[in-house]
């Protein structure tokens, strides 16, 4: 599992870095510049081979990459030859010097532009842009969103998936979501970053309408003798029915791969009349209907639910005296138990409700200790819904491509100017390792936003090496203007102090990034 997010770390940068380093190549040879070291990659050398003046390598640390041009040194004090200053970067115009350091930052927004292109062109197949469970006691339920929304614009831009929201301004003032195949605008006021984190934070799977009786019979839950199988429990619990259909599913789920492939009898429909003032799950629980996630699939040997004997079938109705409606509830009351003090839960077994007492193990858990009792849920999520995009014509792909690589830019632009006034905080840098996660988990979604994320990244590589530090091109270009503001060179010493500066904002730059990135980790 290691090795394969390594795999997919490297193809996803490897592009980037290639054609960044590609973009100086090219310039430097269209202006008849020698370049001496074309690498992928830094350290010592894994292959390397030469043809022509150029020695290609493939180097050990594929965080990057360089192009060594003849005569780049400027505190070198070598005397060049004539034939040797035709072919050495130094000693070529201002103009052509500038277009070889812009050509790495040009390609990766090229880049970007032909991800972006070939996407709506071919067909994009991206995760809906769904909210997941909105609590009750949360600011987005009380402005009138709910579980299961989709969200369709943000200040009238369109949004298809959650990797639009990339794009999102700096201020929220309205959202509109789809529900029941209507649409809804609501009026808000907030803080672009803090929805997209929200937006994410909300973003967990939700349950498919799957009930247990008291004797571990599995039903479905519907509206209609019809099932709609992308309406959720939570969805259904929020709404204000006066009654359900409840039908008796025959499949066996712990071995079902589609939720769509579920058979039920709707010739044995239970029609379960409901109260419209009161929550729909309470009232189904009271009529001996539970939620799935409550229904114990199974038990880790020598757990403490092992040794308190549940067993599976059992259902969890009570934790501690206090009634549940999901497995999520379950959890939060194993965690404010105290260490090695005991949980008492009410399950139903064949029928009957029995107590079990146990002390919940403590565990190591994504490096963080958490409290379990070795209980595996028999819940089933709904599936991540699939969206297609795709232009209408080759015209139209062209100019959504433009809109998308020019939004981008902007988006990014005024994402580093935030960081530098301080408007967002150096705790959202990321670096190698939170790349690596994202591209990771991108590629598990779908290779569409995969390669979105591709675009996007290739975008902030080029924005960041615009940066006006010294050892980056922006660095590089600011000298360029110095020079022809000064009439010349500048001095050895300046130029020495000036990447000593950069250097070091670099590193602290690297640092806080990896910082970051085990902070995340730990």
């Amino acid at each position: 599992m290691f090795i394969e997010k390594i795999a997919i770390f490297i193809i996803f940068l490897g592009p980037l870095v290639f054609f960044h380093e590609l973009g100086h190549f090219l310039f430097a040879r269209l202006a008849g510049v020698k370049v001496e070291v074309f690498s992928i990659g830094f350290g010592p050398k894994l292959f390397k081979k030469k043809w022509g003046d150029t020695e290609y390598a493939f180097s050990l640390i594929p965080l990057g990459g360089y192009v060594k041009m003849f005569g780049d040194d400027p505190l070198s004090e070598v005397e060049l030859t004539d034939e040797e200053k035709a072919v050495a970067f130094t000693h070529k115009t201002k103009w052509r010097k500038f277009w070889i350091i812009f050509g790495g930052p040009l390609a990766n927004f090229i880049l970007a532009y032909f991800i972006y292109f070939a996407l709506v062109v071919s067909g994009e197949n991206v995760p809906q842009a769904r909210f997941g469970v909105i609590p009750e006691n949360t600011r987005y339920y009380e402005l009138g969103l709910r579980s299961g929304d989709i969200l369709k614009n943000v200040n009238q831009s369109e949004i298809l998936s959650f990797d639009d929201l990339n794009m999102v301004d700096s201020e929220v003032k309205k959202l509109t979501i789809e529900r029941e195949n209507k649409l809804i605008s609501f009026d808000v006021d907030l803080i672009g970053i803090q929805f997209i984190q929200d937006f994410a934070s909300f973003r967990g799977a939700l349950r498919a309408p799957i009930l247990s009786d008291n004797k571990g019979n599995s039903y479905i839950i519907s509206k209609e003798l019809t099932v709609d199988f992308n309406l959720s429990l939570e969805q259904l619990d929020s709404e204000k029915l006066n009654y359900v259909k409840v039908m008796p599913v025959s499949s066996d789920l712990s071995t079902m791969k589609k939720i769509e492939d579920i058979k039920y009898d709707a010739s044995k429909v239970i029609e379960v009349k409901l109260s419209s003032d009161r929550p729909v799950m309470v009232q189904l629980i009271q009529k001996g209907f539970y939620p799935r996630d409550l229904f114990v699939e199974s038990i880790v040997m020598g757990s403490p639910a092992d040794q308190a004997k549940l067993a599976r079938g059992n259902i969890i109705v009570n934790v501690n005296g206090k009634y549940i409606h999901n497995f999520e509830q379950l959890r939060t009351q194993v965690q404010m138990v105290k260490e090695n003090e005991s949980l008492k839960l009410k399950v139903l077994e064949n029928g009957k409700e029995i107590e079990k007492t146990l002390i919940p193990k403590i565990s190591e858990v994504d490096g963080q200790k958490v409290k379990t009792i070795g209980v595996y849920s028999g819940i089933v999520f709904l599936p991540l819904k699939m969206v297609e995009s795709k232009a209408k014509s080759l015209i139209d792909g062209i100019s959504s491509a433009w809109r998308r690589t020019v939004e981008g830019t902007e988006k990014t632009f005024l994402g580093f100017k935030k960081l530098i006034t301080g408007e967002v905080g150096l705790k959202n840098i990321g670096g190698p390792l939170a790349i690596g996660k994202v591209a990771s988990d991108s590629f598990g979604i779908s290779l569409s936003m995969f390669f979105r994320l591709m675009a996007i990244i290739s975008i902030n590589l080029g924005m960041i090496n615009l940066f006006p530090i010294p050892v980056l091109d922006g660095g590089h270009i600011v000298f360029l203007f110095l020079e022809l503001v000064n009439g010349g060179p500048l001095s050895k010493k300046k130029v020495m102090i000036a990447q000593q500066l950069g250097m070091s904002m670099l590193f602290l730059l690297i640092f806080v990034a990896l910082f970051n990135d085990i902070s995340r980790l730990f």
